[in-house]
């Protein structure tokens, strides 16, 4: 079964910068899109940015945009989320996910596989 895991979370000031990485076990072209979903204490999985592999798109929360980047490395093996200008409501625990067809990119339900999440945290 395909695994992906994600790397790269850790604490940092508000104004700092992160890179997430997300490994898989194969390559990604086989699948429609990549995304990465964030899920702050109390609150519900949500969506932060996506790309699709074939059209190489991407997309973005409003929360995001403008201060996170989604890429690929040209192995397509990994996923890249580069984090910039961090704010503290930013802080929560950072998932990886597949979507294996064509979907919704702004939905959790629709991707088919999940890491096991990696934690930010931004101080103020």
């Amino acid at each position: 079964q395909v695994q992906v895991v994600e790397s790269g979370g850790g604490l940092v000031q508000a104004g700092g910068s992160l890179r997430l990485s997300c490994v898989a076990s194969e390559r990604f072209f086989r699948y429609y899109a990549m995304g990465w979903f964030r899920q702050a204490p109390g609150k519900e999985r949500e969506f932060v940015a996506a790309i699709r592999w074939i059209l190489d798109d991407t997309y973005y929360s409003d929360s995001v945009k403008g201060r996170f980047t989604i890429s690929r490395d040209n192995t397509k093996t990994t996923l890249y989320l580069q984090m910039n200008n961090l704010k503290p409501d930013d802080t929560a625990i950072y998932y990886c996910a597949a979507l294996l067809r064509v979907g919704q990119l702004q939905n959790p339900p629709e991707y088919n596989i999940w890491g096991r999440g990696t934690q930010v945290t931004v101080s103020s």
